[in-house]
């Protein structure tokens, strides 16, 4: 593990002990998007850790303000300082959003969101830990036509593993890309690199890499569990380095939900604990329960987030392409219900681990990787508190394949279904959005909503390539 720095001192050292020359400042949009600013790594002092650089117009970012009150401050996080290992001299820095002119923290910050939910949270006398599991795509090549949209659109996807390849290499069939060996596994090589990566110069630790289900070069990284914050961070440091490294060999990296018909669409499956606020307790821990040893706490979780599960759908699979990969037979969670092991249900409790409390939790299944760290993990957690609030019964764990039950079966099990569209998970939004109250304000749901609408808007006055293929001779 490298020795980063954890105070503005200690990273003043990091800068002058690594001969920085350019300091990049980092901070997330209001979708989710990584955005940047470079400066002289000798503007840095240890009063500018506390004063941040003015060096942001945010009328310029996405969901952030107006023309007219734009001038930001970026507040660097000193425990986020690393090196950026492709640019010789420079450094990165994750920043907290702050109002220009003394004015306070940003409220439309997504991270601001996430520390006001961690506080939330300790008031409540509880700590709460996230793993994420990211997949994603490395194509070789993407060729897109959206210049004229009035002629038409079209893409095409290179891919070496691919069946539709014309390398004569191995290919991987669709469905059939789970844990194959190299040389199957064509894109080993670039997803190491990016874990050593990580590893080597931003402190994680990595627990497993290994290739996805779908073909054309779909991976997945899992690193250790976090506090809702830093796991964040780590999301975003992670997407990062992944595209980086595959840009470095020429080749595309995306966490786009649903890039290929026919396949496994990415997700980003959210493991969540709930323990005492001292790290004691796992409150979701019953080992006198012979279901899954899961407490009444832990049911009352699982109560708030399927009670509140569409509604979270708008900010956990924010994208029009998200309802592309939420549709039944690909593995991906459409029903919300909970189980054991059942991987069609949208929430699972993991049964690897009986009888060790350190590892007692649940796996949210709908995130995709499309969504904003701060904003989701922050939204699964006011959903879980809710439900303990509440005391919300999630009802009884359904251990069958949802998707082969027939329709009378669902109605009588009261079987809900997430939402089929982007703006059925934002009609849904702004008809339950009590439970995130206490620390979404109104500024940033208001405006996330409206940027999303109007992302959907857009989306939906394009025709599909397909739909010409289908319905031009009608």
């Amino acid at each position: 593990m490298p020795e980063l720095p954890k105070t503005p001192s200690e990273a003043l050292e990091f800068l002058k002990k690594n001969n920085i020359k350019w300091v990049d400042l980092q901070f997330t949009d209001l979708p989710g998007r990584l955005q940047h600013i470079t400066i002289p790594a000798e503007e840095f002092t240890e009063e500018s850790f506390k004063t941040g650089f003015g060096k942001l117009d945010g009328s310029s970012i996405k969901g952030f303000t107006t023309i007219y009150e734009s001038d930001m401050v970026l507040r660097p996080v000193a425990s986020t300082m690393a090196l950026i290992p492709w640019t010789p001299g420079v450094a990165r820095v994750i920043t907290e959003v702050h109002w220009g002119g003394g004015k306070g923290r940003f409220e439309r910050d997504p991270r601001n969101i996430a520390e006001t939910a961690e506080k939330h949270q300790e008031n409540e006398g509880y700590v709460s830990f996230f793993g994420p599991e990211l997949e994603f795509f490395i194509f070789d090549k993407v060729e897109l036509d959206a210049a004229l949209p009035q002629s038409g659109t079209g893409y095409k996807v290179y891919a070496r593993e691919a069946p539709w390849s014309k390398n004569g290499s191995f290919v991987i069939r669709y469905k059939e890309g789970y844990y194959p060996a190299p040389p199957v596994d064509q894109v080993m090589d670039i997803r190491l690199e990016a874990i050593n990566t990580l590893v080597d110069y931003y402190g994680f630790y990595i627990e497993a890499t290994h290739h996805e289900v779908a073909t054309a070069g779909q991976g997945e990284i899992d690193f250790r569990f976090s506090i809702m914050v830093d796991t964040a961070d780590k999301v975003q440091t992670l997407k990062y380095v992944v595209k980086n490294v595959a840009a470095k060999h020429g080749m595309v990296a995306t966490f786009m939900p649903k890039p290929i018909y026919g396949d496994n669409g990415t997700g980003m499956h959210t493991h969540f604990s709930l323990w005492t606020k001292d790290g004691k307790k796992n409150l979701m821990y019953d080992p006198n329960d012979e279901y899954a040893e899961l407490s009444q706490i832990g049911r009352y979780i699982v109560g708030g987030l399927l009670e509140h599960g569409r509604a979270l759908s708008a900010i956990v699979s924010p994208t029009t392409n998200s309802y592309r990969r939420l549709i039944p037979g690909y593995e991906a969670p459409v029903y919300l219900v909970w189980s054991k092991s059942n991987r069609s249900a949208a929430i699972r409790i993991p049964a690897y681990y009986k009888g060790m409390e350190k590892a007692k939790r649940l796996e949210y299944r709908p995130p995709d990787p499309s969504s904003n760290p701060y904003l989701g993990f922050a939204a699964m957690l006011m959903a879980a508190l809710d439900g303990i609030k509440k005391k919300i019964d999630p009802g009884d764990p359904v251990d069958e394949n949802i998707y082969h039950m027939s329709e009378e079966k669902k109605k009588q099990l009261k079987i809900r279904e997430l939402p089929r569209s982007l703006d059925e998970a934002l009609d849904e939004l702004e008809s339950d959005s009590e439970f995130l109250k206490p620390v979404f304000n109104s500024s940033l749901l208001s405006a996330y909503i409206d940027l999303k609408r109007e992302e959907a808007k857009v989306m939906q006055q394009y025709p599909h390539p397909m739909e010409i293929y289908y319905y031009l001779d009608v």
